[in-house]
């Protein structure tokens, strides 16, 4: 079954948690405001961390997880569902094509071996003071534009000041204001004031990691950022658009002129000499696209498929691999999330009721066969995951919000909210089933002499399941059989993804239920404000929930405002139990493992990075097992 949610990277240390006495003056210090210390230590890097030393040093050569030695060639192919109208992927119209990020670099770059750290990537270091009040960027005189242009502090700058005028609204609903001033010192010298009294741990990292475009070019070609456009803006990146189909393809090519060939952080990545992905209506058509051999990667997220439908000829023959590769990153959020927004799932306990009726247990024996854990938190796997009662240092976050009554106080006592434990023999779990009854008997929601449940004014419980994805049906269907013998009105729909898009997007927001992603991060902060705050509720592709809760605001700010790691996973974690508190979704499952399968004509580092496959950046293509495959007959 499709995993929606990309998952994010994660670790499992096991970090000291702080004095409650410290957790409380962190909480004091967000409702408060921050004074900026004076006369400070100036930090002058090449790189910057959230939390602790960088791993790298200034004189590194070439990352540890790659290949140095790469041949550069070949091409790789993937899939992707549906369709495309646009390669804008930073405006809120049209469908963005798959790959619509590839033309662009960032200042700062961060790794696939490591959590919380950036390195210059445009720059040749950076500059702060140890309160990260601001931060200055020593820019590389030699990036280029994928045009040959050269890029300065001014294209820094525009684009700065364009994702804060233009950006996506939750961009500029969370980030507006937090950028005091932005000021070019000299043509490759820039410099970012953060706003006084605002959490800046994170700051350094966010402004150095927007995109950049070519400011000339946008200016002389009247590029709008906020318009759909099959014409991508220009920027440095290793690979240029070569050519698309509207729609069913398109093929992107590594630039020979890149500027960036030989940096430390680019040596043995960008192997490619192509990057191809062709579009398909549904999964199916997609197998068999790859068994014929018109894409040559594929990345499988159906159960099902990786169990049974992988015996095919080339696999047999040795000219597809099958393979599970490790994976070390963090659990995805995925889940059916509620529509939050409507009256009928503003009880907690109609939530509840509806979650219980989801038998993960028979649907990973039955239907997923056996390969998925299920999710509980929503950073399972990691040391920010509420467990049990809430502990001292929780509490000390945790008991203000009680005394105002934005909680209860049986957050404190109750163990963190747990998906819930069915029958694995059968879908249709009676104990469950009778738990559900009692919850929407007490919200009003009784059941009629014809079995159904209506509320006070006569109106049917109903529960839309929207759905884009036809692999799902087989799994949504068993769950609105269960959701209908406790007595509600319930469905599953499927639509074309245009149609997902235009209900499920901002500002319709037109559907009962759907799949997505409960947002996570190794490292949360501010970006939590784009999935769980209330500023965001009516305008974000990350909220779609709807989720507006004044204990959840107040959580993501301590979590935003934590200074160092012990802090951040116990803000983190009372986050994280109240999050699963409002039951705002109903959580389902993820796997431990890349499930993989690809022609024999690609290698790879071994061992693998902890967080992240890689298959686009920095594997390779054997020119030498790829024409034993043509010569078989194998490919063409």
């Amino acid at each position: 079954m499709a995993v929606r949610a990309k998952a994010k990277a994660a670790t499992r240390a096991d970090w000291r948690m702080p004095a409650a006495a410290g957790l409380l003056a962190l909480a004091a210090a967000v409702l408060a405001g921050q004074a900026r210390a004076e006369d400070q230590k100036i930090v002058v890097s090449h790189g910057i961390s959230t939390f602790g030393n960088l791993k790298y040093p200034a004189d590194f050569k070439h990352l540890d997880y790659v290949n140095p030695d790469a041949p550069k060639g070949g091409e790789i192919s993937e899939w992707a569902p549906g369709t495309f109208d646009t390669l804008n992927i930073y405006s809120i119209k049209g469908v963005p094509a798959a790959l619509s990020t590839s033309f662009y670099e960032s200042i700062l770059a961060g790794t696939a071996d490591e959590i919380g750290a950036a390195y210059c990537l445009m720059c040749e270091t950076l500059e702060y003071p140890e309160d990260r009040s601001w931060v200055i960027f020593n820019l590389r005189k030699d990036v280029k534009f994928s045009d040959g242009s050269p890029l300065t502090a001014e294209d820094v700058a525009f684009s700065h000041n364009l994702f804060e005028t233009k950006g996506i609204p939750e961009f500029r609903a969370v980030f507006n204001g937090k950028v005091e001033k932005v000021e070019v010192l000299d043509p490759y010298r820039i410099k970012f004031t953060f706003a006084p009294g605002i959490p800046t741990r994170d700051l350094p990292t966010t402004v150095g990691s927007t995109p950049i475009f070519s400011k000339a070019d946008y200016e002389k070609n009247n590029r709008d950022l906020e318009a759909s456009t099959l014409q991508p803006f220009l920027g440095t990146a290793p690979y240029v658009l070569q050519s698309l189909k509207p729609g069913q393809q398109i093929v992107i090519a590594r630039n020979p002129e890149y500027w960036g060939a030989n940096h430390p952080l680019q040596i043995g990545q960008n192997n490619f000499d192509r990057i191809r992905v062709e579009y398909f209506g549904d999964d199916n058509a997609a197998l068999e696209g790859f068994k014929s051999g018109v894409y040559t990667f594929r990345n499988e997220n159906s159960s099902r498929q990786w169990a049974t439908a992988y015996d095919f000829p080339k696999v047999k023959q040795g000219f597809v691999v099958k393979a599970e590769l490790p994976s070390g990153a963090i659990a995805s959020g995925q889940g059916f999330l509620f529509n939050l927004r409507r009256e009928k799932f503003q009880d907690p306990r109609v939530r509840e009721a509806i979650g219980l009726m989801f038998n993960f247990e028979w649907s990973n024996q039955t239907l997923f066969y056996g390969i998925y854990e299920r999710i509980n938190s929503i950073w399972d796997n990691t040391q920010m995951a509420a467990k049990g009662p809430a502990s001292p240092e929780e509490a000390a976050i945790l008991q203000p919000l009680i005394d105002e009554g934005l909680l209860p106080a049986s957050i404190l006592t109750d163990d963190a909210v747990m998906g819930s434990v069915s029958t694995p023999d059968r879908a249709l779990d009676r104990g469950n089933l009778r738990k559900a009854s009692a919850l929407l008997d007490e919200a009003g929601w009784e059941v009629g002499s014809d079995g159904m449940r209506r509320n006070a004014k006569g109106e049917l419980l109903t529960v839309e399941f929207l759905e884009d994805s036809p692999s799902f049906e087989r799994v949504i269907t068993p769950y609105v059989e269960n959701l209908r013998a406790l007595g509600l009105d319930a469905k599953l729909t499927l639509v074309d993804p245009a149609q997902m898009s235009q209900r499920s997007d901002p500002p319709n927001y037109d559907f009962d239920m759907i799949v997505g992603s409960a947002v996570n991060s190794y490292e949360p902060g501010g970006e939590m404000k784009q999935s769980y705050a209330s500023i965001s509720a009516g305008n974000s592709t990350r909220n779609r929930a709807g989720l507006a809760d004044p204990a959840v605001d107040r959580l993501v700010d301590i979590v935003e405002a934590a200074k160092t790691r012990e802090e951040l996973d116990v803000a983190t974690r009372a986050l994280d139990r109240v999050l699963r508190h409002t039951r705002f979704w109903v959580p389902q499952w993820y796997k431990r493992v890349h499930t993989v399968a690809y022609y024999d004509q690609y290698a790879y580092p071994d061992p693998l990075p902890p967080y992240a496959l890689g298959e686009l950046s920095f594997w390779w293509f054997d020119a030498d097992k790829a024409a034993k495959l043509k010569a078989a007959g194998a490919l063409n």
